[in-house]
């Protein structure tokens, strides 16, 4: 293996093995730190951990689990990969890790990244914007479990690490690779462990992936993958060639448990030719509703594309949050989704969406999916996968904020094939 990656969630592995995947590395994406070695054909593996929102202790020593695991498989570069909305709070897990990581393998000057321009994530002067808005006026401010409500990544990041944290700004990427190495040493002469690094095109992520052809370790969101590939094939590592995918045809499912305003948006999209089922939380909490109850639903409209969720405008969510608490409210809905994934599955679905980061955790792991094999790219940043097991089963993962407004029907379509 020649690329290790460590995701802190499910959907963002997929996002950046579809990454990996587009340029040219077989690419291999393993749902939690693996108990065997890889297979010898993969040379990029992505390992997708639950470590978002849980403590940032936790989050450290499950990520240097899985660095340690990586580095035993012969990797030669590292990407600590976190989302394109850096979701975390002051007291959260973004810095913590990135430095951890950057300690064990004895370097400073780390970049630090969340740009995606695709998706409409870029960074200036520090600052994270989502299309033309600064990211605490996006709507991520009210994200139930990270809410985003400072745009400034150095002073973010500040407030979650034990040592100084650098800027190289866009007037330096601007000029090249040559000229952002020379930043990135400069941060790291300077004792800064991690340098934010602006990027507001994918001619910025490139180059950075130029400039980091030979860095240790690199932090940030899918788009910093975009030139690395280029570097091990250029250099006669790696092949090319990408990797392989077989599709599913048969019964489909698509579970929703995003409040992202584009899942929000998919949901009307799709219910106005598909059949659709909301999951009240306040029934949930109460145990009205049951994992046979919903696997009912599907089955009772297979070939209709039908659509179970639990997604809720942020004014409602901040009421049902306040009665009953944020992190019993995921719990709750991540179980139920979860036990009802396992069912449909079980009884013959081939075919399943899932919408969220935290609620495809949940679904992977009751699945008990230990890789998946990386498929076409559905939309910017979300591809299709196959269970690599043999199971005859094809999903898509998708962070709740990506994908464009008809995703569910296209991801349904891609899945099987054609």
């Amino acid at each position: 293996m020649l690329l290790g990656v460590i995701a802190d969630d499910f959907t963002g592995a997929s996002d950046i093995a579809n990454t990996l995947a587009k340029g040219g590395l077989s690419t291999v994406q393993f749902l939690g730190v693996p108990t065997k070695p890889a297979p010898e054909a993969c040379e990029a593996g992505v390992v997708a951990l639950k470590s978002r929102s849980i403590a940032a202790a936790d989050a450290v020593a499950l990520s240097m689990e899985a660095f340690e695991w990586l580095r035993a498989q012969g990797c030669r570069q590292f990407v600590f990969k976190y989302c394109s909305t850096f979701d975390s709070t002051p007291e959260g897990n973004i810095g913590p890790v990135g430095e951890a990581l950057a300690k064990a393998l004895g370097v400073n000057g780390v970049l630090a990244c969340p740009a995606f321009p695709t998706a409409g994530r870029t960074v200036y002067q520090g600052h994270l914007f989502v299309g033309d808005r600064l990211l605490n006026e996006s709507g991520l401010e009210h994200h139930p479990l990270n809410p985003m409500t400072d745009p400034d990544l150095r002073r973010w990041l500040a407030r979650q690490c034990e040592e100084p944290v650098g800027l190289v700004p866009w007037a330096i990427v601007c000029q090249g690779a040559a000229a952002l190495r020379k930043a990135l040493d400069a941060a790291a002469a300077r004792g800064e462990r991690l340098a934010v690094v602006d990027a507001i095109s994918d001619d910025d992520l490139l180059a950075i992936g130029d400039a980091c052809a030979e860095a240790p370790l690199l932090t940030g969101g899918s788009g910093i993958a975009l030139g690395l590939p280029r570097n091990f094939i250029r250099q006669g590592l790696a092949t090319g060639k990408g990797s392989a995918f077989q599709g599913a045809d048969g019964p489909e499912a698509i579970l929703a448990g995003s409040c992202s305003k584009a899942t929000l948006q998919q949901i009307e999209v799709h219910r106005k030719d598909h059949p659709v089922l909301q999951v009240e939380v306040e029934a949930v909490m109460e145990g009205v509703v049951t994992p046979e109850a919903l696997a009912a639903f599907v089955q009772g409209h297979e070939g209709q594309a039908p659509l179970v969720y639990s997604s809720t405008p942020p004014e409602k969510v901040r009421a049902l949050q306040e009665t009953h608490g944020p992190q019993a409210i995921a719990a709750a809905l991540d179980a139920l989704f979860a036990e009802t994934a396992a069912r449909l599955v079980y009884d013959g679905v081939r075919r399943l969406v899932v919408a969220g980061g935290e609620t495809s955790g949940a679904v992977v792991s009751a699945l008990s999916l230990d890789a998946l094999a990386i498929g076409p790219e559905i939309d910017p940043g979300v591809p299709a996968l196959a269970a690599a097991d043999g199971r005859l089963l094809a999903l898509a993962l998708k962070s709740g904020n990506f994908g464009a407004p008809d995703f569910f029907a296209k991801a349904l379509r891609t899945l099987s094939g054609s």
